[in-house]
């Protein structure tokens, strides 16, 4: 599933993730709040960490700025 379009814009499921990663949370936390399956969120959340729109520490993911910017 691509989170991030070629033109820099993100698809609605990053949005929906996006949204919940607001207060940081683990993968499986994250996966719980929206209802898909780990391997989905891991895939997405390295995705959205390489474009810098979430940020990870101790384990838990957070919207970074320019996360929160895309919602």
């Amino acid at each position: 599933m691509a989170c991030v379009n070629p033109d820099g814009s993100i698809s609605e499921s990053a949005r929906v993730l996006l949204k919940a990663a607001e207060s940081p949370g683990t993968p499986e936390e994250i996966g719980k709040k929206i209802g898909q399956p780990l391997f989905k969120i891991r895939s997405s959340l390295r995705e959205l960490h390489d474009a810098g729109f979430v940020a990870e520490k101790d384990g838990k993911y957070s919207a970074t700025d320019a996360g929160k910017k895309m919602l």
